[in-house]
């Protein structure tokens, strides 16, 4: 998949794509100074990163519903899905919080932000989730997340975060199976699984009504 493939399937307007394509530019030259992407995806990063992404989108705007929202990215690394989200949204009235402990991935994030143009509408937070959530008066409409941690974690992660109508749309590998037992003994929640359009053998999550089980 290249960046045109890309925009015809996501049917997404030329400024965007431009901008995406920008994105993938900084990510090949910074990744070859910092660990960002492992080397075997970069060559296939349309569809690994960029559409693993972007298959998030309509997910989100479903939920929003045309409303103002407020986005929380956990563990952003190279911002996948929450940069790409933010430049998807770039004419929408989101807020995009992208957490990321590593300064140096937080740097790139902040050039990447400042070279498309969605500086205004993301903010980058170099802290832990955990820690941000214990003093952060951030609340979600949306939580997000990608390769962090297991599931029951990412709920921990999650949930000081999330509004009580809020969502979390997390991706997930072909082990996800394994992750769905633990939570029920700690959690209540509606569970949608969608199977991921970058990768038959991926998933997505989508959770509402997430509450801690009595």
């Amino acid at each position: 998949m290249d960046a045109e493939e890309f925009a015809r399937g996501q049917n997404v307007p030329r400024g965007t794509i431009l901008k995406l394509q920008l994105y993938h530019e900084l990510l090949t030259k910074w990744g070859s100074r910092i660990n960002l992407v492992s080397r075997s995806s970069l060559a296939d990063s349309w569809r690994r990163h960029f559409l693993d992404s972007a298959q998030l989108f309509p997910l989100a705007q479903a939920h929003a519903r045309g409303r103002p929202i407020t986005l929380v990215d956990l563990g952003s690394g190279a911002g996948f899905p929450g940069l790409v989200l933010a430049i998807m949204a770039a004419e929408l009235d989101w807020t995009v919080h992208l957490v990321e402990s590593d300064a140096r991935k937080a740097a790139f994030l902040a050039e990447v932000a400042g070279a498309t143009q969605v500086t205004a509408r993301t903010r980058i937070h170099i802290a832990r989730a955990e820690s941000l959530a214990a003093g952060s008066a951030v609340k979600a409409d949306i939580v997000t997340a990608r390769a962090l941690a297991p599931l029951v974690q990412l709920l921990d992660l999650a949930a000081p975060f999330l509004k009580p109508d809020g969502i979390c749309l997390f991706l997930k590998g072909a082990k996800v199976e394994s992750e769905l037992t633990a939570p029920t003994k700690t959690w209540k929640m509606r569970l949608d699984r969608l199977t991921s359009r970058a990768d038959p053998s991926g998933t997505v999550l989508r959770i509402a009504d997430l509450s801690r089980a009595r």
